[in-house]
């Protein structure tokens, strides 16, 4: 049975999304945050036939809805982010989940891509464990990756040496997995949630989730100025 890690932060307000400040306020990009990993913990819950795991940055207790994500996350593992930068995190994660789980493989994604549905991960699954596979890469259209999985997940080690959140980490990962003798297969191309042009379009995709309710209720509350422009549902 396959391991579905889900690496995130505590949506506490100043801490998280930041680059939706502006339009969004702090506590209002925190509410975006926890919506955005309220949906995908829904989306993990419903993938039959796997083992959520969550690896936590921060505490739930002092983020924004952490009752809420608190009661989603009842009786899952919840384990503590360890490391100096993303990428020692992340290879730390998939090492901690290899010593609970031994011989599982591990899927693992984050919390900026609410559009994530159950039917999508479970079919990321199954290309993890189809013959010849020793993992799988999902792009980001931004130049990054929204999920990574691993047949042996201590691979994950070859992380280290790959700049996070640059326009070329996903070919620098798919390059360092390869340089480890792995066969990738690749998943389909999404679109992650860093600023306030990719909230909308992913809030688009998933209209009804509680992700795209709060980008709406921010937009409605802070209309977006663009220098030279009129005020997108305001006055000039």
């Amino acid at each position: 049975m396959t391991v579905l890690l889900v690496m995130a932060k505590a949506p506490v307000a100043g801490m998280v999304k930041t680059r939706l400040c502006p339009p969004a306020e702090p506590a209002q990009a925190a509410r975006i945050a926890a919506a955005a990993l309220r949906d995908t913990l829904d989306a993990v819950a419903a993938t039959p036939g796997v083992v959520p795991v969550l690896a936590l940055a921060g505490r739930l207790a002092a983020a924004e809805d952490g009752p809420d994500l608190a009661a989603l996350v009842a009786g899952w593992p919840v384990l503590p982010q360890r490391g100096d930068d993303l990428a020692d995190r992340l290879a730390h994660a998939h090492a901690d989940v290899a010593d609970a789980y031994p011989g599982r493989p591990v899927l693992q994604i984050g919390m900026d891509t609410p559009q994530l549905t159950a039917a999508r991960l479970a079919a990321a699954v199954r290309r993890l464990g189809a013959t010849g596979t020793d993992a799988v890469l999902g792009p980001a259209a931004d130049g990054g990756w929204w999920a990574l999985g691993l047949r042996d997940p201590r691979r994950a080690a070859a992380l280290r040496g790959v700049p996070m959140s640059t326009p070329d980490t996903g070919r620098r990962t798919r390059e360092a997995l390869a340089g480890c003798g792995l066969r990738i297969g690749t998943l389909p191309v999404l679109r992650d949630v860093d600023d306030w042009t990719d909230a909308l379009a992913v809030a688009a995709l998933v209209p009804t989730g509680r992700f795209a309710r709060e980008v709406a209720a921010t937009g409605r509350a802070r209309p977006v100025r663009e220098p030279g422009r009129h005020v997108v549902g305001g006055r000039r």
